[in-house]
């Protein structure tokens, strides 16, 4: 999908948000979005491997993940030409121009291969994204369609907060609203349907007592 084609209201919502934002996301979101580190330590990117991220943002992820594993490439692609405005600029802060490339796309209706001159990847990886994305679902399909034989999709988003107090939920879930984020109830669900589709292993974690979601989607060599 060409920049062109990007949903046009989608795309234009996340840079009405991001705007201004942007520029205090990475200070502020380090106190609730929970368990990316995590996510990040299990990405186990082989050497010489490749891995993207859907929903780069900032590009704090996406940073942290190259730092880790210095002998992978790393992919970031964003509907947000604000978010990537900021995202560039960290890459480059970091030193890591030459290992990690950014796009702007749709994460539910992307080409790989146009995009980054790559087709697949050995690790595709989702942070609090799939939470803002309409029709995140093909999201899901698209990333593992995007996958090398042997690689996996890691998930880290918000759960349903099922082990905490209800009026902890409630006040979440109004805070995140006005960020147009909604925590998807059926995550599991869809990940767990997803894998037996297409034959891969599910792993999945609960953390913080339900405040996170944590799984992986291994798919057959």
């Amino acid at each position: 999908m060409s920049t062109s084609e990007l949903p046009a209201d989608h795309a234009e919502l996340m840079d009405g948000v991001y705007r201004w934002q942007r520029h205090i996301y990475d200070l502020t979101r380090k106190y609730y979005l929970l368990g990316r580190d995590q996510m990040i330590a299990g990405l186990d990117v082989p050497a010489n491997g490749t891995a993207l991220e859907l929903g780069c943002g900032t590009g704090r992820n996406i940073a942290l993940a190259a730092r880790r594993y210095p002998n992978a490439r790393f992919y970031g692609l964003d509907i947000s030409a604000e978010m990537l405005e900021t995202a560039s600029k960290t890459i480059a802060r970091e030193g890591l121009s030459g290992r990690v490339v950014l796009a702007r796309g749709d994460a539910t209706d992307f080409d790989a291969k146009t995009l980054f001159g790559v087709e697949h990847f050995d690790r595709i990886f989702v942070s609090y994204s799939l939470s803002m994305i309409p029709g995140w679902e093909k999201t899901v399909s698209a990333a593992l369609a995007a996958l090398a034989p042997g690689g996996s999709l890691h998930v880290v988003d918000f759960g349903q907060q099922e082990g905490l107090p209800r009026w902890f939920r409630a006040v979440l879930r109004g805070w995140l609203k006005k960020f147009h984020v909604t925590p998807r109830e059926s995550l599991r669900e869809v990940l767990e349907s997803e894998s037996r589709r297409t034959g891969a292993t599910f792993r999945f974690r609960t953390l913080y007592r339900g405040y996170a979601w944590l799984a992986i989607v291994k798919i057959a060599n």
